[in-house]
């Protein structure tokens, strides 16, 4: 005969879990803002996802600004981070100016990060933009992919992109309301240590993974941006395709997770029709670098 406890029991863990989902649903409940570029022009991705509600901002990019001083430290040690008369990182700074400045409009946040760029001598073939801002390139990605300056912004884009649209808060929201459930959703409603969710979800920012459908809407920012800072977006065509031919054997780290490059060029090429505008006006208009 079972013992009286087990119903109670099942039904304390059941109370849990229905407390856990409706203070998750609470959370999803409150709208995020959108963006504020013009709505008519540009693709169109929505709005950022509600999980990025469950990890606070500010906690996020401190820890990305730590990662990314801790990274750039190791690189010097090793004679590997590029010095600011380094041919390569002058071309990353420039196109990075002219990238910057339409930030804002997909991320207010952006307003106020201390972006910086620099580049690691590595044969990597990657590039990332960490929260914040925080931009890194390996001489891999420019070196054996032979980069324009139009395929540079495309990639700079992109990962900017993952920054201002906050797929690492989102990633680790996620994994905070999958793994830990009502605790950690009490703490973000104020009721706990708030940083516990930064320490254990987003130790390492750095390899932080991001999912396809996040990949796929970071190309679409990313190819907006870069044609607004006058770079051809057209140039993601040829981007991919040097990356596929990159890929043969093992894909390059920078391809990891991302859809395949037939699938992404033709999302590009059918999004073109969106961003040529954009392009065609930024290369009659220069951006000033300081428009943000």
């Amino acid at each position: 005969m079972e013992r009286a406890s087990t119903p109670s029991s099942s039904a304390a863990s059941a109370r849990l879990q229905s407390l856990s989902a409706s203070l998750l649903a609470l959370v999803l409940a409150v709208p995020v803002g959108a963006q504020t570029r013009p709505p008519a022009e540009g693709v169109e991705v929505g709005r950022n996802s509600a999980f990025t509600k469950l990890v606070p901002a500010d906690q996020v990019e401190r820890s990305s600004a730590q990662q990314y001083a801790q990274m750039l430290s190791r690189a010097a040690q090793q004679n590997a981070l590029a010095t600011a008369d380094n041919a390569q990182l002058r071309r990353l700074r420039a196109i990075a100016a002219k990238i910057v400045p339409f930030a804002v409009a997909w991320n207010p946040r952006a307003r106020d990060w201390r972006w910086e760029v620099n580049l690691i001598g590595s044969s990597q073939i990657n590039a990332f933009c960490m929260p914040g801002g925080k931009i890194a390139f390996y001489s891999g990605i420019l070196q054996k992919l032979q980069l324009t300056d139009d395929e540079v912004a495309m990639v700079m884009g992109h990962e900017v992109a993952h920054a201002l649209r906050e797929h690492a808060r989102e990633r680790m929201g996620k994994n905070a309301a999958t793994n830990i459930g009502a605790n950690v959703l009490s703490q973000v409603l104020g009721f706990g240590q708030l940083g516990q969710t930064v320490t254990n979800y987003g130790a390492q920012l750095l390899t932080l993974e991001f999912s396809r459908e996040d990949e796929s809407e970071a190309d679409l920012v990313g190819m907006e941006l870069a044609a607004r800072a006058g770079y051809d977006p057209r140039a993601g065509v040829t981007l991919w395709q040097k990356m596929g031919a990159a890929s043969k054997g093992a894909p390059p780290q920078w391809l990891s997770t991302h859809p395949s490059g037939t699938k992404r060029i033709a999302e590009i090429q059918a999004n073109l029709p969106k961003v040529m505008p954009l392009f065609e006006r930024a290369r009659k208009e220069p951006v000033p670098s300081n428009k943000q």
